[in-house]
């Protein structure tokens, strides 16, 4: 483990669970910070923007820089303004995907039947209209782009519905698929995260709570992996995984241990 440069660091389930933060956390990260550590957060999270991240962690003492955080919002921005850069966008999200597009000098379409693209992410709020809307653009011909495929996330109430929820209403009232999926496992993910860290993956260590997409994506990059159980998978789901994690630790506050060992 002394190999490992840099820390790739999942936000909901392992810093976070709901606005609380997980008690150890802050601790263990400026730790790691001062042990020389290169430290990135990357989340699936759609529905903020890094700047609302950014600001949520200096609140609790883990001061970070915009750039040090990806998020599926800032990546789908990324990835529309270098691929598409003429194409409309039409939301079905929040404000803070809105405000990355922007920032990104995406298009965000007047009406929905002038969108080459539907982004669906996380909206809480969400209402029939909006649903209608995404619903309509599709119809006319929009492609479909998902911030991540999640089915829930870890709120401090349980377990709440995530993106997939947005995007079956929309993929079985169309008949249409999911042209994209931007967030973890996604090689998209993976680039975003090198490119900040300036590290080959085989230095990086992937902590997260998630084996879906968070032991997923540092398996297939190469990655160390370092399971946490304070979000979505208990201690039963982590001993029958039929691929185990390198690491499997009770929560981010075992990171010392394991930098250590």
């Amino acid at each position: 483990m002394h190999a490992i440069k840099g820390l790739i660091i999942d936000l909901d389930g392992t810093v976070f669970r709901g606005d609380e933060l997980i008690e150890g956390t802050r601790e263990a990260i400026n730790e790691a910070i001062d042990m020389g550590k290169q430290i990135v957060f990357l989340s699936n999270r759609g529905n903020i923007s890094r700047e609302v991240a950014r600001r949520r962690l200096s609140e609790v003492g883990i001061d970070v820089t915009t750039q040090q955080i990806i998020l599926t919002s800032s990546v789908a921005a990324a990835f529309l303004q270098d691929h598409y850069p003429k194409s409309q966008v039409w939301v079905l999200g929040e404000e803070g995907l809105i405000d990355e597009l922007r920032l990104a000098s995406v298009t965000i379409a007047q009406e929905p039947q002038d969108a080459d693209w539907v982004v669906i992410s996380l909206h809480e709020k969400v209402n029939y209209e909006h649903l209608n809307q995404a619903f309509t653009a599709v119809r006319y011909g929009a492609r479909i782009l998902a911030t991540n495929a999640d089915r829930t996330f870890p709120r401090h109430d349980g377990d709440a519905i995530d993106v997939a929820g947005m995007i079956g209403a929309i993929t079985n009232s169309t008949g249409k698929h999911v042209d994209l999926v931007v967030g973890k496992p996604s090689w998209l993910m993976a680039e975003a995260a090198m490119q900040q860290l300036q590290l080959p993956p085989e230095q990086c260590l992937m902590i997260g709570d998630s084996l879906e997409t968070d032991m997923a994506f540092g398996r297939m990059f190469g990655m160390k992996t370092m399971l946490v159980l304070t979000g979505s998978t208990n201690q039963a789901a982590a001993d029958s995984c039929l691929r185990r994690p390198d690491y499997i630790v009770d929560s981010l506050a075992n990171l010392h241990q394991v930098l250590t060992r």
